[in-house]
């Protein structure tokens, strides 16, 4: 049986009598593929469908014609028009449907995606988006196409604490490696601009340790960022990559990334007068890699740094001191980053506002408060459920025919000791 698309009313007609139950449903998707370039040929034809096509009971076929409509280029001035239709039928359309064809929901989004930017307005598609990515995961633990283009319009809209919220989600399956390098890359900015450098500094050292066969320019600016975050928030940074680490990164990364590496060697001197003037130098380059904002808190670091190390040799210090040692202009300003630095949980100490003295202190958690001891918990549950993820992955692979096989013609090559043994249920 073929689907009658020889006129709007005929093709209306067919998709209002076969969205009903999940077996009418799969099989109006067989006939709306078999008519799909007619469609997509007819897109000016059959857009007068959707407006009388209810996208909520209608799914499938509204999303057919929606796709086939905002498949050609759109003009700025039509943008706005096509907006409007995408994001009601985001907000209404059945899940159940719209995951027969996972792909042309994913066009029209990131259609939308487009549009929005056209038209610079890029908050209009924050939620939109999010609804979409939720209906189009088959649980929490998948990185859909999605991510990567809501991540970017939130940044864009500079809605980071939005964006934050899909990156406390534990990641365990990815379809496409480029999903989950830009999904890692435009998280890492999200978390800076929450000052959440921890969460960044993860999602950095995924992209840059993922595995990967050739260069490429997201890890590469992952990188850069990856360096400049370490030096904010850890105050230090390590060259030495990982083992896991494909060789293709570990050559090519630093070559890509020089005047940064030469910024943590400057870094670690301590001398911010001299760090000053290599940024001064090298500013151009930094201002074209969009790096200026993090490399001036990168400096700004620097006279925490000095200080924190303090902590370390001293009990009491006068704020006179910190100054000279941390290379600061007065005590008010010393006393303004310590202060800085009690607030934000980096330093324990008090001041005397009589003397000018600082008594740095212990650190007074005890480790036996309710909230700490549900942290504990809550850290261990996560543990727990990760290290079983794991074990069930390997046991997959073990019993995966292709990687035996690979496995299989690595023997011949080394010791027989060097590997696992192998489930004698399979011929290698």
């Amino acid at each position: 049986m073929n689907l009658n698309v020889n006129s709007v009313d005929s093709l209306v007609t067919e998709i209002q009598g076969l969205s009903g139950s999940p077996q009418d449903v799969s099989h109006l998707n067989n006939l709306l593929k078999q008519s799909e370039d007619v469609i997509r040929s007819q897109a000016a034809t059959f857009a007068p469908c959707l407006t009388r096509l209810d996208p909520a009971v209608h799914s499938l076929g509204y999303l057919y014609v929606l796709e086939a409509c905002t498949a050609s280029p759109v003009p700025e001035a039509q943008a706005n028009e096509l907006i409007l239709p995408v994001v009601r039928f985001i907000d209404v359309c059945s899940a159940e449907q719209i995951r027969l064809v996972p792909d042309k929901f994913i066009a029209v989004c990131k259609r939308l995606h487009e549009l929005v930017m056209t038209l610079n307005a890029p908050m209009r598609a924050v939620g939109p988006l999010l609804t979409a990515i939720r209906k189009i995961q088959p649980s929490p633990e998948h990185l859909t196409p999605l991510h990567p283009d809501f991540l970017q319009v939130c940044l864009s809209a500079k809605c980071y604490k939005i964006g934050y919220s899909i990156l406390e989600d534990d990641i365990y399956k990815v379809d496409q490696p480029r999903d989950f390098f830009l999904y890692c890359y435009y998280g890492g900015m999200i978390c800076i601009g929450q000052k959440r450098f921890a969460k960044a500094l993860e999602l950095f050292h995924n992209v840059v340790t993922a595995p990967m066969s050739s260069m490429n320019a997201i890890a590469v600016e992952a990188y850069k960022k990856y360096i400049l975050v370490s030096l904010i928030h850890l105050r230090q940074f390590s060259s030495t990559f990982p083992k896991y680490t494909s060789s293709v990164a570990q050559r090519n990364l630093k070559n890509f990334s020089q005047p940064y590496i030469e910024l943590a060697n400057s870094y670690s001197t301590g001398n911010i007068s001299e760090l000053q003037a290599f940024v001064q130098e090298n500013q151009e380059k930094f201002e074209n890699g969009n790096n200026l904002g993090l490399v001036k808190q990168v400096v700004s670091s620097m006279y925490k740094r000095n200080i924190q190390r303090l902590t370390q040799t001293y009990l009491t210090l006068s704020l006179q001191d910190i100054a000279n040692t941390a290379q600061l202009n007065s005590p008010k300003e010393a006393e303004m980053h310590v202060l800085e630095m009690i607030e934000d949980g980096e330093i324990y100490a008090t001041i005397n506002q009589k003397d000018g003295m600082v008594r740095f202190l212990e650190d007074p958690e005890q480790y036996k408060t309710c909230e700490m001891i549900e942290h504990i918990d809550s850290s261990i549950q996560r543990i727990m459920k990760l290290s079983k993820k794991l074990t069930t992955m390997d046991e997959s692979m073990s019993c995966d025919p292709l990687y035996l096989s690979k496995v299989g013609r690595e023997r011949q090559r080394f010791d027989f000791d060097d590997f696992d043994n192998v489930p004698q249920k399979f011929n290698l």
